[in-house]
């Protein structure tokens, strides 16, 4: 049967703090609004879209990530792309990395190849 996390060993477990969990999901509310912030612009203007996927396509990552940061998010953005979509992965601005956000997007669908 799998198991989505090890298990921990049986014994005496560290008091519960959840100080660091609470502070973790507050950050991640704020990179679910810098994410809605660029969803909302890739869908709806067609032009972004097509400047996004442009520079993608010719490889030019630091085009990408301008025209991201350009919307005003705050989150630090890595960015990811084939032939097939993109990646972005929202990380907060702080040296702290609590916490995470990937969204991934198709703009490609290849046919299946019938050798």
């Amino acid at each position: 049967m799998f198991t989505p996390f090890p298990r921990m060993p049986a014994g005496p477990y560290p008091p519960i703090d959840p100080a660091l969990f609470s502070q973790s999901a507050a950050t991640a509310q704020t990179l679910m609004n810098d994410a809605a912030t660029v969803l909302k612009k890739l869908a709806e203007s067609r032009s972004f879209a097509a400047s996004v996927m442009s520079a993608a396509q010719e490889g030019k990552t630091d085009e990408v990530k301008r025209l991201i940061r350009s919307l005003g998010i705050r989150s630090k953005t890595d960015v990811y792309f084939n032939p097939d979509g993109i990646r972005l992965t929202l990380s907060p601005p702080g040296a702290f990395p609590c916490c995470q956000l990937v969204i991934g997007l198709r703009w490609n669908v290849f046919p299946p190849f019938h050798g």
